[in-house]
């Protein structure tokens, strides 16, 4: 038997680095040694808070997940580390220093694509999802409401479609700088009579929800890509949500958009997702790093808004 560290939330509000006995690598099995983890933001910092719904407990199981909500329960699903033989692999597990898992768990990054930034691939994977369920097309007027990690990378695959004319809108004008460095015009407050095909909304706020339906066209798609826990979330349907004959769809990673099921598994989107990280742009999406013994009180800050962030990352000792 061989010692971990993992990182468990014991109860809302409070984590800890707790050691595991892990067995060695079976047939069809393999030894990983974690090099860096991502924090999923939106949806980490609601498990840490003990937000996730009872109605939800089973369908927000992560793979690798022990543990039940909301704690003792350890979760994540951004790790990045390196085989017995140097292959550096990514894999859906949560935070823990060393791990075993079946050979089909991990994916191999591609040579292009540095480890650092390979943590963003779940990230990516459902940013490719939700696009996948948006219907976009070339030429469409898009408008991305909210530019967290999600937000940005929906918008920067949206951005690379032939005549796309797309803005993304936050109030923050601290997200500015990522937004251009992605190729993304970027606002913090909606154009006027924008008349959008496609809106995404992805801030997570009963406001930028409210923007996004304010900024659809007659019979356009209003795609929610936030996850807002147990919080109940006013829903603006009067004005002109009925005479515009708007659409509100929901995008979750969990499964394959429909178009795409016949032909995908989660593997072939998962490695998509991983190649698509190849442009140097993206690593503006990291912009905070701490080492993996600090990951207690790490997620305890960026769960009470004193530290910002978009994609924090964990730094694990060699």
């Amino acid at each position: 038997m061989t010692q971990a560290r993992a990182f468990w939330v014991v109860r809302p509000n409070q984590g800890e680095i707790r050691q595991e006995a892990i067995a060695p690598a079976g047939l069809a099995e393999v030894a990983v040694r974690t090099l860096y983890s991502g924090i999923s933001r939106g949806t980490e910092t609601l498990v840490f808070a003990g937000r996730v719904p009872e109605s939800q407990h089973a369908a927000m199981r992560c793979p690798f997940q022990a543990g039940t909500f909301p704690g003792p329960v350890k979760y994540g699903y951004c790790a990045v580390g390196v085989l017995d033989d140097g292959r550096v692999v990514f894999s859906l597990h949560p935070h823990q220093d060393r791990f075993v898992v079946p050979a089909e768990a991990v994916r191999p990054v591609p040579e292009d694509v540095p480890a650092a930034r390979a943590v963003l691939a779940a990230n990516m994977e459902t940013a490719l999802n939700a696009l996948w369920d948006s219907g976009i097309a070339p030429g469409d007027r898009v408008a991305v409401v909210g530019l967290g990690v999600v937000g940005l990378l929906i918008a920067y695959l949206a951005a690379r479609l032939p005549g796309v004319d797309l803005v993304g809108i936050d109030p923050n004008p601290a997200r500015g700088p990522a937004a251009a460095a992605l190729g993304i015009p970027f606002s913090t407050d909606a154009p006027d009579r924008y008349d959008a095909d496609l809106v995404v909304h992805a801030s997570g706020t009963p406001n930028g929800l409210a923007t996004a339906l304010s900024l659809a066209g007659t019979e356009a798609t209003v795609l929610e890509a936030s996850w807002h826990g147990s919080a109940a979330v006013p829903v603006p349907l009067g004005e002109a949500f009925h005479s515009r004959r708007l659409v509100l769809r929901s995008t979750q990673v969990g499964m394959v958009s429909p178009a795409h099921r016949p032909r995908w598994d989660y593997g072939r989107r998962l490695d998509k997702a991983l190649s698509l990280l190849a442009d140097p742009a993206l690593d503006v999406l990291i912009d905070g790093e701490s080492p993996f013994t600090s990951l207690p009180d790490t997620m305890a800050a960026l769960a009470d808004g004193s530290l910002a962030a978009l994609c924090h990352r964990i730094r694990y000792p060699d």
